[in-house]
């Protein structure tokens, strides 16, 4: 009798305990940081507001890396400050550039900024006129090798060395944001800022994984995605030369991407490069280097990075769009 009652108890008990758990909530935020827009879901049995903690974090980073903003530490360190102690974020990136830097050999170079703005992709004015001396002479400062970290202050052995970490900082804020969402201990969320995206476990809701669709090389600035990927436990960034480009006024298109070695923007025919990495930082300069690489010097590079899973877009001889995967980049 006493064993029935005790079977009974743990019955009502589960009963009760399952009543009184709340269900599941997709919990939604979207906004505007960066010159862009971003989203952060999660998933939760509550509904929990974190818009105010967002925003403190994204004017922390613009108040350290934003060349938009005349008085950021990096705005302050390219006019020629050099008292200005820089935060954990700055020395994140700039060593992650660092290492980048090295391994592309100079395919990823945050002081191209330069250049970037010279033809009229930056924050600052074109210059007009440009020519093979003008770019030639601006050449002079560029090399991330021209920058160290000491301590906590950058030195600069050229003056006019302009640092940029645009390439990377998108997806350096994408790693803020979920690492505070893990700090809070969330299994499941899925974070966007301008494309660059991470995201960990799964829409448990919905009892399906978090899917990203990989954007089209459109010139005409219509999104559309013709291909669709599931993301488990890792980041992806899409870099392209279809998304900011200009037309000179001979009616050629040049892209925002600068070659590190001409000075000049990005002429070939890979159109985009999309990589799933373990932090959206490594997917989002890796994405931009391998853009400056060109396909064929890029095959060549992922062959000593596996751990790069990497989608392609280009053109052929034809004129004609063809994809292709590397490293186990998935094919549906």
């Amino acid at each position: 009798m006493i064993r029935k009652l005790n079977v009974l108890l743990v019955l009502l008990l589960a009963i009760v305990s399952c009543k009184n758990e709340k269900k599941l909530e997709l919990n939604y935020t979207s906004g505007k940081a960066f010159g862009t827009t971003f989203s952060v879901q999660f998933i939760d049995r509550q509904e929990l507001d974190f818009s105010h903690s967002y925003d403190s974090l994204i004017s922390v980073i613009n108040t350290s890396m934003s060349t938009y903003i005349d008085d950021s530490d990096i705005s302050r360190i390219n006019s020629g400050d050099t008292m200005v102690t820089i935060d954990k974020h700055f020395i994140n990136v700039f060593k992650a550039s660092k290492r980048l830097y090295g391994e592309t050999e100079g395919a990823f170079d945050p002081t191209i900024g330069v250049l970037v703005n010279a033809w009229d992709f930056g924050p600052k004015g074109k210059i007009k006129s440009l020519d093979s001396l003008k770019i030639d002479s601006l050449l002079v400062s560029v090399g991330l090798d021209k920058v160290t970290l000491k301590n906590d202050k950058i030195i600069k052995d050229n003056p006019n060395t302009y640092i940029d970490f645009n390439a990377l900082a998108k997806g350096y804020a994408v790693d803020v944001f979920a690492n505070f969402l893990e700090d809070k201990g969330f299994d499941n969320y899925l974070v966007e800022i301008g494309g660059e995206i991470r995201g960990k476990g799964s829409n448990v809701i919905k009892q399906k994984p978090w899917r990203i669709g990989v954007e089209d090389p459109n010139f005409d600035e219509k999104q559309s995605y013709s291909k669709v990927v599931a993301l488990k436990n890792e980041a992806m960034a899409t870099s392209g030369s279809y998304r900011k480009y200009k037309i000179d006024e001979k009616g050629n298109r040049y892209a925002h991407i600068i070659n590190t070695t001409t000075g000049h923007p990005h002429k070939s025919n890979l159109l985009s490069v999309s990589i799933l990495a373990t932090t959206c930082m490594e997917a989002d300069a890796y994405a931009t280097a391998l853009m400056s690489m060109g396909l064929e010097r890029s095959k060549e590079f992922l062959k000593n990075h596996p751990e790069l899973k990497t989608y392609f877009i280009y053109e052929d001889e034809n004129k004609e769009l063809q994809t292709l995967s590397l490293n186990g980049f998935p094919e549906e």
